[in-house]
C-alpha cells in the first residue's frame, strides 16, 4: 500500500533555534503550554521519552469531558526526528505521527506527517478538519517557542 496516499502533511519554518523547538514537543512543561487547539488546556499524565515509552495527554472539552491523546515513541533522534504511534480518541485511532525538524540558521524548518491505516481513512481525517484543527495547534506552538526564543 503506497504511504504516500495514507499521509497527511503540514509544514512550516518556525522563528526559534532546532533544539528549542526539540525541547517544546518532548518536554512535559512545553507541550502543555501549546499542545491541543486553542483555549484546551492540556495535562501531561504520562511521557516516558524514550523508544517503547508511552505519553498520555489529556484536555479538558467545553462539555467538560476528557479528550485523550497517547501513543508510544518509535523512534527519537534527537533534535531531528520524533516518530510515535498516537490514538486520539474518540476522533482519530491507530495513525503514526512524524516530526521532522531541520535547522536553518535561528530559524526551524517543521515537517509534519501524519500515516494512516488506509487510504480511506487518511482522507476521512482531511475531510474531518486534519489542517485546521493541526494549523490551530502548530499557531500555538509557533508562539511559544518564538516567545523564549
Amino acid at each position: 500500500m503506497n504511504r504516500d496516499n495514507r499521509t497527511l502533511t503540514i509544514e512550516r519554518t518556525l522563528n526559534a533555534p532546532i533544539q528549542l523547538v526539540w525541547d517544546a514537543w518532548t518536554q512535559p512543561g512545553h507541550i502543555a503550554k501549546w499542545w491541543g487547539p486553542k483555549g484546551m488546556e492540556t495535562r501531561v499524565e504520562v511521557h516516558e521519552l524514550k523508544v517503547g515509552g508511552a505519553w498520555k495527554f489529556s484536555m479538558k472539552m467545553p462539555d467538560g469531558r476528557d479528550f485523550i491523546a497517547e501513543g508510544v515513541y518509535k523512534e527519537l533522534s534527537p533534535p531531528n526526528k520524533l516518530v510515535t504511534s498516537a490514538d486520539f480518541k474518540p476522533m482519530t485511532e491507530g495513525v503514526t505521527l512524524e516530526v521532522i525538524l531541520k535547522a536553518q540558521g535561528n530559524q526551524t524548518h517543521f515537517t509534519f506527517n501524519v500515516v494512516h491505516p488506509s487510504e480511506e481513512y487518511c482522507r476521512q481525517q482531511e475531510a474531518m478538519g486534519f489542517k485546521n484543527g493541526w494549523g490551530s495547534t502548530f499557531d500555538r506552538l509557533a508562539e511559544l517557542v518564538e516567545e523564549e526564543s
